[in-house]
């Protein structure tokens, strides 16, 4: 699924509950940003209370953590949608940010950081 279907998924949700949900205006993008880090929260709680290992490997678990983190791509793709932004521009972002990482020394860094 690439990031332009996210986009019309999640659209297309809105457009259902669009008399009761907040409209897709910047203005509201930091709601949609802190139900984000909510929903993250949801995942992390899972592996502080169950695991990583388990939560890999308990298949009702799993289904769990992936509804959490299906939450958390959801709210991602509204605060872009919010934002205004399309799903090329944030795809051109995201390869430059992928390809700036790839030169990366992140332990260089770290130590210079924290040394």
């Amino acid at each position: 699924m690439d990031i332009e279907t996210l986009m019309r998924m999640q659209r297309e949700l809105y457009e259902k509950h669009r008399d009761t949900w907040d409209p897709l205006q910047p203005e509201y993008a930091r709601n949609s940003l802190l139900w984000l880090v909510e929903e993250g929260g949801e995942v992390v709680a899972i592996f502080k209370k169950r695991g990583e290992r388990e939560t890999a490997q308990n298949p009702q678990l799993r289904e769990a953590f992936l509804t959490e983190m299906s939450d958390v791509l959801m709210y991602f793709t509204d605060v872009l949608l919010r934002m205004g932004v399309s799903s090329e521009e944030f795809a051109a972002a995201y390869g430059k940010k992928h390809a700036r990482n790839m030169g990366r020394d992140y332990s260089g860094e770290y130590e210079r950081f924290l040394p």
